[in-house]
């Protein structure tokens, strides 16, 4: 009969780890650049953009894929910038996590938001291109992601924090 692990049992087992082991852990996983994968957002929006202008020979659907594709990247740099400055070294989990969520949350509101006014600045949007470049940027940021290379933790830039 299969015995079920109780909480007390799985604390015995956990050890942590010391910084020789944690600076070794680091070196083996190291970091993915989000900037990177922002970058390829933005490659991918414009290549977008300039092949819906050339295919349709319209302005208006080159610029409405175009932003689209704005509307892809700027929430998510948004997003990406303020969760960065929950994550830092001493913030408690709980407030990463929770930084993580209420940024994710800017993003959405920031997203429809940009898709709410966009007749504002193009008049009469073409609303296929304007959401196959917003949907293409996006499931780009994955593609980028994975593409990219981690960044060794000796080669980024050291942020000094007071541990608040």
């Amino acid at each position: 009969m299969a015995t079920a692990f109780t909480q007390d049992e799985s604390d015995q087992d956990f050890r942590p780890l010391t910084a020789e082991e944690a600076r070794e852990w680091r070196d083996r996983h190291p970091q993915l650049p989000v900037t990177r994968a922002l970058m390829w957002e933005v490659l991918v929006g414009a290549v977008v953009a300039v092949v819906a202008w050339l295919s349709a020979g319209r302005a208006i659907v080159g610029w409405s894929a175009a932003y689209g594709a704005l509307a892809g990247v700027l929430p998510a740099a948004v997003a990406a910038w303020g969760s960065a400055r929950w994550a830092r070294p001493g913030f408690p989990a709980g407030a990463a996590l929770a930084g993580l969520l209420l940024w994710e949350g800017v993003k959405l509101v920031l997203t429809v938001g940009m898709l709410w006014v966009a007749p504002r600045f193009l008049g009469m949007p073409s609303w296929p291109a304007l959401l196959i470049g917003l949907v293409l940027t996006i499931k780009m940021y994955w593609v980028g992601l994975l593409w990219a290379r981690p960044v060794k933790s000796g080669q980024m830039r050291r942020e000094h924090t007071d541990g608040c």
